[in-house]
């Protein structure tokens, strides 16, 4: 967990980077917003070099009655989560830092999240998975895919609020080597975790990404995925 104000700066120094594209030639530019101290934020770090190898933010809400207070509230209608009876985790700004390919660090960063959720008997996560551009096109075989299997269910679906949406819908007339890249690898866990998604995407100038909503009920997490989940977690 990220303790003082250095380590929250190296998280933001490496979200910058990563969700800005590197683009800035101040090295020492920052990701930061007004809900950064609202959370709490994770780091998985190399013990040797102390290189902040990932890192992610989430946010405790007691139930769905404080949805109102989140990140994607800002998005998205979340009317329909308002019920929710269990307390519910945020998770934000998820990313890795460039080159990183190990898969220890993904899971060590599950980990975390899994010994929290167990620990506050979270019913639900949830948050804006990013896509890299603000181009839908490149993925339309990726937002069918979505469409077709992964649609939140109505008692929670999200409705649209912000000013650009692009609608999820069947693949249509996409051109030779068109709309196939793949859904990015994040997402697709949470897919594999039983996930849904919006029925709309949200085109972020700011970032210079979209995203989708997307939700993760814990009690629909498959046994086999949960167990392994935990086994990292002790």
């Amino acid at each position: 967990m990220a303790s003082g104000a250095g380590d929250l700066e190296a998280a933001q120094r490496l979200r910058h980077k990563m969700f800005s594209g590197g683009q800035a030639a101040d090295s020492g530019a920052l990701d930061a917003d007004g809900f950064d101290p609202k959370c709490q934020h994770v780091l998985v770090e190399d013990t040797q070099s102390g290189a902040i190898l990932a890192c992610f933010r989430f946010l405790h809400l007691n139930s769905g009655a404080d949805i109102g207070i989140s990140y994607s509230a800002q998005f998205y209608d979340l009317e329909n989560l308002h019920g929710y009876p269990e307390p519910m985790l945020e998770i934000g700004r998820f990313c890795t830092a460039e080159g990183v390919g190990d898969p220890d660090v993904i899971r060590l960063g599950w980990a975390m999240l899994t010994r929290y959720v167990d620990a506050h008997s979270i019913g639900m996560m949830f948050g804006c998975s990013s896509f890299p551009g603000n181009d839908t096109a490149p993925y339309g075989a990726a937002l069918a895919l979505l469409h077709k299997r992964h649609l939140a269910p109505a008692k929670w679906a999200p409705k649209p609020k912000a000013a650009e949406v692009r609608p999820l819908v069947p693949e249509a007339g996409t051109g030779q080597g068109a709309g196939r890249k793949p859904v990015p690898s994040l997402l697709r866990t949470y897919l594999g975790m039983g996930g849904w998604v919006s029925d709309h995407a949200v085109i972020d100038r700011a970032l210079g990404t979209f995203h989708v909503f997307t939700g993760v009920e814990i009690a629909n997490i498959p046994q086999r995925r949960a167990e392994l989940l935990r086994a990292d977690a002790r």
